[in-house]
């Protein structure tokens, strides 16, 4: 697999490099140079294969002979190892569940198969990797227990004081051994932009062996692809193959997942990204001007983005033709009290409690339906398990949440966090003091 830089065509890096590196030099994200169309006759067929299987396929046509299939089945098979369930509500409606994994939420896709990959390139006696990441809620988490305990690697997460779940902050903070969390006074773009400067420091470079887990790393896109091709495949066993994917967006990876899928092959109708208040994106495919701003708050926090980093990867995508993306990928955007209204509808009509990412992906799909009808599949994504966030769902619908065995003994773990402000200096001084 070779890739290239957004910012600059003509670099050519190995797929170790990308996952490594994380980020170029010229602080664009790396995109492979060919996205090779997988055989007809498998798609057509796919529904015979398990996740695991599509799996393998799709990332060995991805990443070629940089990892040998054997090797790359091992880390498929240790790191997919839990379901992603396509739960029909009604005949033209469904729900990806994508929290079944260890940490509750789709970022343990990534996590886990990124950790595995470094893992895999990663030789006895060389230097410590150490593993950047910010979040703003769930994917550090899913980078905590997918780099916990894994040789030669050390996790700083960045997280919002604040600004994560009750449940999403035990899961950063209570890991010890290779993991720390910084609890940073300021919002998720503030973390990061530490993160980003980190890469661009020469000093931290020079002494430290940096890469990042965060989505700007190709190695967490490329998972992302598999449940998309999963849930094509459980809808054809439905007899249902005309499906339009709605993803709640904040920063951009998991829709721009769904869409390198897509450019794969994936016979996809359509897809929608819901967001939050943190609208940069639809307000781009109204005006066709990018502007970001400062993060919101809100309920959703997750998705609490003002300047999505994966968004370059879908101009990428379409050439940076407007005409042929809006063509593909229609937005919707939500206050707060309107996501409220989606979980409390969503239980009221299908006894389904859902996470506030959930519930916008649900509204912007029955936006999307209402704006385009037609026979079709409306498949939502379920991002995180609703027992992340007792303080956004009504408390008469969250007493029927299902808890996931061990989430409720998070709260007994001590808390393990540094507080540390939002000036860069303070952040190396870290880094470099805490080696």
């Amino acid at each position: 697999m070779i890739l290239y830089s957004t910012n600059n065509k003509d670099l050519r890096v190995s797929f170790q490099e990308a996952v490594f590196n994380s980020l170029p030099e010229d602080k664009g994200l790396y995109m492979p140079v060919h996205i090779p169309t997988l055989d007809p006759l498998f798609i057509q067929n796919i529904q015979q294969y398990n996740l695991q299987e599509i799996a393998l396929t799709v990332a060995h046509a991805l990443i070629g002979d940089d990892i040998p299939q054997e090797d790359l089945k091992k880390i498929i098979d240790e790191a997919i190892n839990f379901d992603a369930p396509v739960k029909l509500l009604d005949p033209q409606t469904a729900v990806l569940e994508l929290f079944h994994g260890p940490s509750y939420a789709f970022k343990d896709f990534g996590a886990r198969f990124m950790s595995r990959v470094m893992g895999y390139f990663s030789k006895q006696g060389e230097q410590l990797l150490d593993v950047l990441v910010a979040t703003s809620g769930d994917t550090g988490g899913a980078v905590a227990l997918g780099f916990l305990g894994v040789a030669g690697t050390r996790v700083t997460i960045l997280y919002p004081k604040g600004k994560v779940s009750k449940v999403q902050e035990e899961q950063l903070t209570t890991n010890g051994q290779n993991i720390r969390a910084l609890e940073v006074d300021g919002t998720f773009d503030d973390c990061q932009a530490l993160v980003k400067e980190a890469f661009g420091d020469a000093e931290l470079n020079g002494k430290l062996r940096l890469t990042s887990a965060n989505s700007i790393n190709i190695a967490r896109l490329i998972p992302q692809t598999f449940y998309y091709f999963w849930a094509y495949a459980q809808l054809k066993t439905q007899g249902i193959d005309q499906v339009v994917f709605t993803v709640p967006s904040g920063n951009f990876g998991n829709i721009g997942a769904g869409l390198l899928a897509y450019k794969m092959g994936l016979p996809v109708k359509h897809f929608v990204a819901g967001t939050n208040v943190n609208d940069t994106v639809p307000r781009f495919l109204t005006s066709g001007t990018y502007s970001p701003k400062s993060s919101v708050q809100t309920l959703s926090n997750a998705m609490d983005v003002g300047n999505p980093s994966n968004w370059v990867r879908i101009q990428d995508l379409f050439h940076h033709n407007l005409d042929a993306l809006k063509a593909m990928v229609t937005s919707y955007t939500y206050t707060d009290r309107a996501t409220q209204e989606g979980m409390d509808e969503l239980y009221e009509k299908y006894k389904y409690v859902a996470c506030p990412h959930t519930a916008i992906a649900y509204l912007a799909a029955e936006a999307y339906r209402k704006d385009n009808p037609g026979a079709y599949a409306s498949v939502f994504l379920s991002t995180a398990h609703a027992c992340k966030f007792p303080d956004a769902i009504d408390a008469d619908i969250f007493e029927k949440v299902d808890w996931p065995a061990g989430a409720e003994k998070l709260a007994e773990k001590e808390k393990q966090a540094a507080a540390l402000s939002t000036d860069f200096a303070a952040f190396k001084a870290y880094l470099l003091t805490n080696l």
